[in-house]
């Protein structure tokens, strides 16, 4: 499930540099709940990366998810 994003990194990221966040904090910050960001991942929306039975979030796509959500108001 999470193999779709694994693979991704934001461009010129290496993996020292990247920070990844818990499904909980991921929550936190965008002020959903946890439910709402297991969907996000499984759908492909958000990627993740799976680490044992739980997933890890990088920061970056966080903020590219939510800076690409907002929508025009009128």
């Amino acid at each position: 499930m999470a193999g779709k994003a694994g693979g991704e990194r934001p461009q010129g990221a290496s993996l020292g540099e990247m920070r990844f966040m818990t499904v909980a904090e991921v929550a936190d910050i965008m002020r959903v709940s946890k439910m709402t960001v297991y969907r996000l991942v499984h759908s492909g929306e958000l990627p993740a990366v799976r680490v044992g039975r739980s997933f890890r979030v990088p920061e970056q796509a966080v903020h590219d998810y939510v800076r690409g959500s907002f929508m025009g108001t009128a």
